[in-house]
């Protein structure tokens, strides 16, 4: 149970109880969501991270893909905004910059990896934000969607949780949104990396929480 490359939907309630465990002394808030005035940002819920036919694949993020599915549900049963971000970059480079030197490869955009996964294609009316750096805020309409759609509450899911769902939650916490972040709908590379995310982010960004939880909330 204690190996993370093999989480998997099955096992992730288990993981996700031992994760709450960990970061209850860290929590400084347990908040109840306003639904009324929430959106869903799922994040980066790609080919390039999710097919395990991908050389950059992600277990964990597999593993969330029913709650992330679920989330989007309740949100769309409920009228409320799903937005969903891509990482993506021109096929050139162009716009890489750092990341490309740092990482040595990129989500090239138009290619199928780039495509958010089958199992969670975004619907029409759907927003897709196209970033181009860790922050779905940064350089992007985001911001300006959420102010349109009157939003105070954001919940976010998605991979991975240490770099672009953890930049995107501080980002967000700046713009003074209160954020709720799905312990059981965000997925990183390594536990050690997810966990760490779990305990900064509820000492001092946002309210680390389950899928159960906030689909509750509504």
């Amino acid at each position: 149970m204690n190996d993370y490359s093999k989480i998997n939907p099955q096992n992730l309630p288990q993981f996700t109880e031992k994760w709450l465990r960990q970061i209850a002394p860290f929590q400084r808030h347990d908040l109840e969501l306003d639904s009324g005035a929430s959106a869903l940002l799922v994040v980066d819920m790609q080919n390039y991270f999710i097919s395990p036919d991908s050389h950059s694949y992600l277990p964990a993020g597999e593993a969330i893909i029913p709650n992330v599915q679920q989330l989007i549900a309740k949100f769309q049963e409920a009228d409320r905004p799903v937005i969903y971000t891509t990482h993506v970059h021109n096929p050139d480079g162009s716009d890489a910059g750092i990341m490309g030197w740092w990482w040595g490869d990129m989500i090239r955009e138009g290619k199928p990896e780039a495509e958010v996964y089958q199992a969670i294609t975004p619907q029409a009316g759907d927003n897709v934000i196209k970033k181009h750096r860790y922050s779905a805020f940064y350089n992007t309409d985001l911001e300006i969607i959420l102010r349109c759609a009157y939003i105070k509450d954001l919940v976010i899911c998605g991979v991975m949780t240490n770099l672009c769902c953890e930049s995107t939650t501080r980002d967000a916490y700046y713009r003074d949104y209160r954020v709720f972040f799905p312990a059981d709908a965000t997925g990183a590379a390594y536990e050690e990396m997810h966990l760490a995310t779990l305990m900064n982010l509820a000492y001092g960004f946002a309210c680390i929480t389950t899928t159960n939880k906030i689909i509750e909330g509504f």
